[in-house]
């Protein structure tokens, strides 16, 4: 949102056997399953990430400190009892938080730093920002929705790196195509995660039950919350790219393999990936390193993305009678 916006600790693995059974015969038909047979991973990565994205918060205000350094023009301090904490006037941040001038010199996400003064930094700390505790409440709400049930599964090594890859691929398209304003909030990584559930329902379609009520689910979720991001004050290409980034890697971290049987003796034989899977495998990781390397090139060469693309301004916020998207 705009300024205005796995040392893996789980359970242990339930036994499957990987070996053919004494009394297979190659006459046996053979079909793949799947298998319920999965480590299951205590989460303990996201609730850091959510203490870490809160503490970071109490950072924020301690710095802003709005009784000395808040414009009186626009009002007085939200919550004034809470001292250096308080937040801005209503009228400068609605969401509850600091000023804008209090998260630039804290790492947010601003064109002008990144290509200027070659401060790269900021497509990483930007993500670990927020505008506000309405900001805050929302994405680390979501992160533990969406997050809990993914470590669960997969533990932390994979979740850590769909969470920081595809915060910076959001901070790097946000870069290309916002180039006047400041950006900060998780919200990149948080839709990475949901991208990656996405694929992740693709890739291992055959060990799903309820296939399609689930697809549907998530496809509205996903769906409303993209819808959100055209309203003005929210950076929905940090959304985007975050989806995006987080999409391809569930294709390359989240497969699963599927599982033989006998048919003639319903008998476990071995774990097998599927064609489908490894060729999703192959073409994700192809499309996610490129991706990623020509997009980080393209924001350090100072590339402004809505020369290239006169209409992708219209991804992030679509003018109404209500407002204008000038700003």
């Amino acid at each position: 949102m705009n300024a205005s916006r796995d040392l893996e600790i789980g359970g242990a693995a339930k036994s499957r056997t990987n070996v053919y059974p004494h009394n297979f015969s190659p006459g046996s038909r053979v079909v793949y399953d799947s298998g319920d047979s999965e480590r299951e991973w205590t989460p303990w990565l996201v609730p850091m990430f959510v203490l870490a994205n809160i503490a970071m918060f109490f950072v924020i205000m301690f710095v802003n400190n709005c009784p000395k350094n808040h414009n009186r023009l626009l009002g007085d301090c939200v919550a004034s009892f809470l001292g250096r904490f308080s937040f801005q006037p209503l009228r400068e941040n609605p969401l509850f938080g600091p000023s804008s001038s209090t998260l630039q010199k804290l790492g947010a996400l601003e064109w002008d730093k990144i290509i200027q003064h070659r401060q790269a930094w900021r497509l990483v700390t930007s993500a670990w920002l927020h505008a506000g505790v309405v900001h805050l409440l929302a994405n680390m709400l979501s992160l533990l929705f969406i997050g809990i049930r993914l470590e669960q599964q997969f533990g932390f090594v994979r979740v850590g790196i769909i969470y920081f890859l595809s915060g910076i691929g959001g901070s790097m398209l946000s870069s290309l195509f916002i180039q006047r304003s400041i950006s900060v909030g998780a919200s990149g990584a948080v839709f990475g995660l949901l991208g990656a559930m996405l694929s992740e329902l693709f890739t291992n379609w055959t060990i799903y039950t309820n296939k399609a009520a689930a697809l549907v689910t998530l496809i509205v979720i996903i769906a409303i919350n993209l819808a959100v991001g055209i309203l003005p004050h929210v950076d929905n290409f940090a959304h985007i790219g975050g989806f995006l980034t987080g999409f391809l890697l569930g294709f390359v971290l989240l497969v699963r393999p599927q599982f033989g049987w006998s048919e003639n003796h319903r008998t476990q034989l071995k774990s097998k990936y599927t064609i489908y899977q490894y060729i999703l495998w192959i073409t994700s990781l192809i499309l996610v390193i490129t991706g990623l390397v020509v997009g980080l090139v393209m924001v350090f060469k100072g590339v402004n993305g809505n020369e290239k693309c006169k209409w992708c301004h219209y991804l992030s916020c679509v003018p109404t009678s209500k407002w204008n998207c000038n700003n």
